[in-house]
């Protein structure tokens, strides 16, 4: 039982993450602004709020739990070791291409200028990722004691919480050139800089420790009702400072410490909710696990369906930018939905029976798609 239910606990919540992710883009760019300001939208805000952390964290989490005494195999640079990294490539390629303001390396290069590069160089949530994993990535190569690991994935969570408030007040920009000043902090129109978003990443990392120790005892049951009662905890002691208890000078800060600590107790309730509905079902599938392992598709492929003009002559953003209503979105929201299940289903199918045809697919698309970028 332990052996097949590994982690499909992580990959249940990191699929579910995506799913409600999908709603939230289509929510807030085509929704009706009226709808927002209704007093039941606050509440689905805060469900919505949990979804980038929950996404970045069980990335960590199942990142660090694919490297565990792998370090040595990884150092031989091998095949693992341009497997993993190229993933990690991966994700960079599919961050920035989102941010190409024209599918053209000409019309890029004739109409360039600081607004256009910046909005390039915006960090959203792949980057905070692909860099989160590039630095744990690293940290296994260098790091040979498992241990060592986990205390510095700790460290690392630790220094990105208590630092962030400061990192959200400095131009990098006076420091760095914009591509790399944007993954600092906000301030030139980031949505996910490494402050404060790799402290998911890293706690994914950390926390992972304890369910291998749960596991090797055969005790993931009882590591499921901790993270429950852990997580439980968190929120509430959370809620109650920054609502309560802290004085306004110290409740306002940016990002907060305490804003951290309440999302990773519901994240934490969550796995052991999950776990504890996967444990009993034996050889458990479902379409929200293909998702979630073809997360980088699905995450990339809906926001060209929504934002790209694809199939016609405006996208789907460009058509119904702030014009549906709730039933309206929420019929696109669905038809998306099933449409990446579909996708990530048989692409998933194809990767297990054929993996040498899917990579070989996955390397003409992205080839093709340079040769019509360069040359357009």
């Amino acid at each position: 039982m332990a052996s097949k239910n590994r982690a499909l606990f992580i990959d249940l919540l990191k699929g579910l993450a995506l799913i409600l992710m999908i709603e939230v883009h289509v929510f807030n760019s085509l929704l009706i602004p009226e709808i927002k300001s209704e007093w039941w939208f606050r509440y689905l805000n805060f469900v919505n709020g949990l979804v980038a952390p929950a996404f970045t964290f069980t990335s960590g989490m199942v990142f660090i739990l694919t490297l565990t005494k792998k370090g040595d195999e990884l150092r031989k640079f091998g095949k693992d070791f341009w497997r993993r990294l190229s993933r990690i490539g991966l994700i960079f390629i599919a961050a920035y291409s989102l941010h190409l303001p024209f599918f053209s390396f000409k019309k890029i290069f004739i109409h360039t200028n600081f607004q256009t590069l910046n909005s390039f160089f915006h960090v959203d949530i792949l980057q905070a990722i692909g860099s989160g994993l590039l630095v744990l990535f690293i940290a296994r190569l260098l790091i040979k004691n498992d241990e060592t690991l986990f205390k510095f994935s700790a460290f690392m969570t630790l220094f990105v919480v208590f630092i962030s408030p400061f990192a959200w007040k400095i131009d990098f920009l006076n420091y760095f050139p914009i591509g790399i000043a944007n993954y600092f902090n906000r301030m030139h129109g980031s949505q996910f800089p490494i402050f404060p978003w790799w402290n998911f990443i890293f706690a994914g990392a950390f926390t992972s420790k304890y369910y291998l120790m749960a596991k090797e005892k055969n005790q993931e049951h009882v590591f499921a009702r901790q993270l429950i009662l852990i997580g439980t905890a968190f929120f509430f002691i959370s809620v109650l400072l920054i609502n309560v208890l802290l004085p306004e000078n110290l409740a306002t800060i940016i990002p907060h410490p305490f804003f951290f600590l309440e999302r990773l107790g519901v994240i934490y309730v969550l796995l052991g909710v999950g776990y504890l509905y996967i444990e009993k079902k034996v050889d458990y599938k479902s379409i929200i696990l293909d998702v979630s392992r073809e997360s980088l598709l699905v995450y990339w492929l809906h926001l060209q369906f929504l934002y790209r003009d694809i199939f016609m002559t405006k996208g789907i953003y460009n058509r119904y930018y702030e014009s549906l209503n709730i039933f309206e979105a929420s019929i696109v929201t669905i038809i998306l939905i099933i449409i990446m299940m579909i996708i990530a289903f048989y692409w998933g199918k194809l990767k297990s029976l054929k993996p040498l045809y899917a990579r070989k697919i996955t390397i003409a698309v992205i080839s093709i798609g340079l040769i019509i970028f360069v040359t357009r």
